[in-house]
């Protein structure tokens, strides 16, 4: 079986490349990739090549099919898991596999990251015997594929919440999750990943009464605010407000005077800028729990925290990398049954020949989460230019049509065109 399939040769040395999978063992599954979407932490590998903490083998030699938020069907599977899958089963993958190594301790080893024959920028790959051992082939329910593409980063989400953690004064035990009906502030967070907060956050059982929302960008905000409106989040208990901090002379004082003066219990970080984790540490309440969730690319990354707040204050600070395979799992179960629809984190959409750029451009490409179609050949397209590229291309003008009865936010209807319509790869 061929595929074609980006792969990753060293620091921005991403080639597509069309290569022969060798057969199947009776412990692998043979699938094919319906869909991938592009995480920043593939842009952080393109960036640093092998000194990635995830990469196993010197990539010049070894080189690794890139992306790991991917959603397909099985195609093939081994004798060993005949019992449990089946030809046509939809799938998606929890990547961190935490498989032990020689040693015996669990590894970084990663789709995306460390393997020769499966990640997500791939028309066809092999999962290896680890995935299944793990747990981490996972069966897809709901009826688009893109949204099993999305599940592995709002696992991140998932994973970030339950990560949270309090304590009734006096005691030593933890009550893990954010604090129910609490005051929670999401900073920096009008991104794609922020806008998965936001949903999560309002749709999630266990959920705050307080819910503020930050970002330096009007654009951005309001796009935000038009998705997650105030008065959809009102009919599920939370009162949520955005807020821009850029023009503010003491934006901590404005912020806690949108909790009647108070701190809050739960802060989230979602850009790794030293003043927004600064601020983050003085919006904290007794109590309070600081979620770093922004992951750097600096390995000496540091900011100031108030020390005596965490003797007298009993200030914690928490940091998480990934979900894992039950917040995977509640995902995927929280999509089939339409809880959340996380439609509004995509705001591109591209075949298998712009995976490679847009991977190494990404930090420079403006929106949200850029989709790619790994069995086609589509430039990578923003959503909100569909109705001008539509003017002398057929195929976009159909796309802004069906896009514009959901608001501009991709769809069902969309990819099925798509997947109908797209020139193959």
């Amino acid at each position: 079986m061929k595929t074609k399939a980006v792969r990753v040769y060293g620091v921005n040395d991403l080639r597509l490349e069309e290569f022969e999978l060798p057969p199947i063992k009776d412990d692998e599954i043979l699938a094919r990739i319906v869909s991938d979407s592009i995480c920043m932490s593939s842009h952080k590998l393109a960036m640093q090549g092998n000194a990635h903490k995830r990469v196993r083998a010197d990539l010049s030699t070894n080189p690794i099919i890139a992306g790991h938020e991917f959603c397909g069907e099985l195609v093939e599977v081994g004798a060993a898991w005949k019992e449990k899958f089946r030809p046509g089963d939809r799938f998606a993958i929890q990547p961190a596999l935490n498989y032990p190594g020689p040693d015996g301790r669990p590894t970084l080893w990663s789709p995306g990251y460390s393997y020769s024959f499966i990640g997500g920028d791939a028309t066809y790959i092999i999962i290896p015997t680890e995935v299944m051992k793990m747990g981490c082939l996972l069966e897809y329910k709901a009826d688009a594929f893109y949204l099993g593409s999305l599940a592995e980063p709002i696992s991140c989400i998932v994973g970030a919440f339950h990560a949270q953690y309090h304590a009734t004064n006096g005691s030593y035990i933890h009550e893990m999750g954010i604090k129910e009906k609490g005051a929670m502030i999401l900073l920096a967070a009008a991104g794609p990943m922020g806008l998965g907060a936001i949903d999560y956050a309002v749709h999630n059982p266990r959920k705050p009464h307080l819910l503020v929302v930050t970002d330096i960008d009007d654009a951005r905000l309001e796009r935000a605010a038009s998705i997650f409106s105030p008065e959809e989040a009102e009919k599920h208990g939370v009162t949520l407000k955005y807020v821009n901090t850029k023009d503010s002379d003491d934006p901590v004082a404005h912020l806690k005077g949108l909790n009647g003066g108070k701190a809050f219990d739960d802060v989230f970080v979602f850009a790794p800028v030293k003043p927004v984790v600064e601020m983050g540490d003085r919006l904290l309440g007794n109590d309070g729990c600081l979620n770093f969730f922004a992951g750097p690319t600096d390995p000496a990354f540091s900011a100031m925290l108030n020390f005596y707040n965490v003797h007298y204050e009993a200030h914690h600070l928490v940091g998480t990398s990934g979900g894992n395979t039950d917040d995977m799992i509640e995902s995927l179960h929280m999509m089939a049954a339409g809880a959340i629809n996380l439609s509004s984190l995509v705001t591109h959409i591209g075949g298998l020949n712009a995976a490679a750029e847009t991977t190494i451009n990404l930090d420079k490409i403006p929106g949200g989460k850029k989709l790619i179609y790994t069995g086609k050949n589509i430039p990578l397209t923003a959503i909100a230019d569909f109705a001008e590229k539509g003017k002398s291309d057929p195929f976009f003008k159909d796309l802004s049509a069906i896009t514009s009865k959901t608001r501009g936010l991709w769809n069902g209807e969309a990819e099925e065109y798509l997947l109908q319509h797209a020139e193959n790869i």
